[in-house]
């Protein structure tokens, strides 16, 4: 299943009611993904942190869930300075790195870093049926809130599902590799996968409706908001005002690129 590495941590974020962190979460994020103010970035980035430290979550951890980006972000670097084009920042060897390009790459790095990191902070810490009825509780569509539901739910058993077929190839003699056979062989999985996931969801909404399913998932939490949920509803829109501030004022940190 899909690690919830997080969701067991106690903390001050924890204590949050959980609409307010995805609000939160959601309008965090889309601050700092428009921004493109080197002084904004550098903030926001700071904030994402001290989300993490007050979320109390392992810092190893979190490394590790960045190294997901990491590898999209060394592309980023190892293309943008030498391609983007612009005033020529320096050189190394037959190699030219372009200001522009530098700015755009750290530009990206920044706003990712951030953005991954308050995730975390923010919606990982809690499970993904908490998640899924805040989403609900927020307006958002009640299709777009169970599919999440159904999705994490079931996305396991079609795995599983898949490991026993390809577990009954092998026993069969079935050794992968890249030969017409084996692409043969994969796509009558993939078809006979499809296959049993169309039949395990109609069990699944039979069950469902004779259980007295009619289009509505119930939760017993009760979401409340405290006075501490609100008061970091209301420090987490000034950091937001802060940002859009800083960037519309185009402030400088000393880089000159």
């Amino acid at each position: 299943m899909i690690s919830e590495a997080f969701v067991e941590a106690r903390s001050l974020v924890s204590r949050i009611d959980p609409r307010i962190r995805v609000a939160a979460a959601a309008g965090y994020t889309s601050v700092v993904a428009v921004c493109d103010d080197l002084t904004a970035l550098v903030a926001s980035l700071g904030v994402s942190a001290l989300l993490v430290i007050l979320a109390r979550l392992p810092l190893l951890k979190v490394a590790g869930r960045l190294t997901v980006v990491a590898g999209f972000l060394a592309l980023i670097w190892a293309l943008l300075p030498l391609t983007y084009g612009g005033p020529v920042m320096g050189r190394l060897g037959p190699l030219v790195f372009h200001a522009p390009g530098v700015r755009l790459a750290l530009q990206i790095t920044l706003k990712s870093v951030a953005i991954v990191t308050a995730f975390i902070a923010l919606v990982a810490t809690m499970d993904i049926a908490t998640l899924g009825h805040s989403l609900l509780r927020l307006g958002v569509p009640a299709k777009v809130a169970y599919l999440l539901l159904m999705t994490y739910r079931y996305i396991f058993v079609l795995e599983q599902e898949y490991q026993r077929l390809l577990r009954a190839a092998r026993i069969r003699g079935f050794k992968p590799g890249t030969n017409l056979h084996s692409y043969r062989t994969f796509a009558y999985l993939v078809g006979m996968l499809f296959v049993r996931a169309s039949n395990r969801a109609q069990r699944v909404h039979q069950a469902m409706k004779c259980r007295g399913f009619r289009g509505r998932f119930y939760s017993l939490a009760r979401f409340r908001a405290s006075a501490g949920s609100w008061l970091f509803a209301l420090l987490m829109a000034a950091v937001c005002t802060g940002l859009i501030w800083m960037q519309t004022k185009g402030f400088s940190i000393g880089f000159s690129i």
